[in-house]
């Protein structure tokens, strides 16, 4: 195959890329309008932290990614494919898997060395943006428990007002199952740095490799810390049965 045959077909995969990255974002906020029913606490949808780990690495950076990737098409750069591949980088990094965040890494930074600088840096801001997810959470967390408690008081002193206990209890509901949903989007993202990390390490082992797989491990205890207190409030909700 011809090198211009070959950048054509990057650039027909960047467009389909492309194509079903923005159709992906749309069709998830479309899904989203339609839904009547109430949410999850606001602090949990609408915070500076909500968008790093409430979506699959593919939906997370669908819109930005497929912007990119059109505006690149649409541009005069000499090498359409290459940027397009940067412009999805630049949206998803990590998120959207291990082979093609490494290839992307490998096509920046030819030293390995400086690659993994980089990507130990990646790791750290994902951390940081665990961190500040369970702050928010925590806040939630300690409102719903206020909650069950209270609930549970006006169950044994028979003042229970049954309606609004269901009421509550279905948002403490829709907190549980978001918070799930960011943990499993977590650990997704740092299982694809480890997936990084061992690639890299086939390629010999160094002082970076090994900062590296210390930051993944900082992460997975944020991620771990995180999960136990969440499992601590199903564990306090699961005790109450209205009837």
């Amino acid at each position: 195959m011809s090198r211009s045959l070959r950048t054509r077909f990057k650039l027909q995969i960047a467009f389909i890329l492309a194509g079903s990255l923005l159709l992906s974002g749309c069709a998830n906020t479309g899904s989203s309008m339609l839904d009547n029913d109430a949410g999850p606490d606001p602090r949990l949808t609408q915070g500076n932290d909500a968008q790093f780990f409430s979506k699959s690495g593919y939906q997370a950076c669908a819109v930005g990614a497929g912007i990119g990737i059109l505006s690149c098409a649409l541009s005069n750069s000499n090498n359409k494919a290459v940027c397009a591949v940067a412009a999805g980088i630049a949206a998803c990094g990590v998120a959207m898997g291990a082979n093609y965040y490494l290839d992307q890494r490998r096509s920046e930074y030819a030293d390995t060395s400086t690659r993994l600088q980089k990507m130990n840096a990646d790791v750290q801001q994902d951390t940081q943006n665990v961190i500040a997810r369970t702050a928010t959470a925590q806040q939630v967390i300690k409102d719903d428990q206020a909650r069950i408690a209270q609930i549970k008081r006006d169950m044994a002193n028979k003042k229970l007002d049954k309606a609004r206990a269901q009421t509550q209890i279905a948002e403490i509901d829709q907190n549980i199952a978001r918070l799930r949903k960011d943990l499993t989007n977590m650990r997704n993202k740092a299982t694809e740095y480890a997936k990084v990390a061992d690639m890299e390490r086939a390629q010999g082992s160094s002082a970076e490799i090994k900062q590296v797989d210390m930051s993944i491990m900082k992460m997975n205890a944020k991620v771990a810390s995180l999960q136990k207190e969440v499992d601590a409030l199903y564990s306090q909700r699961s005790a109450i049965t209205l009837g």
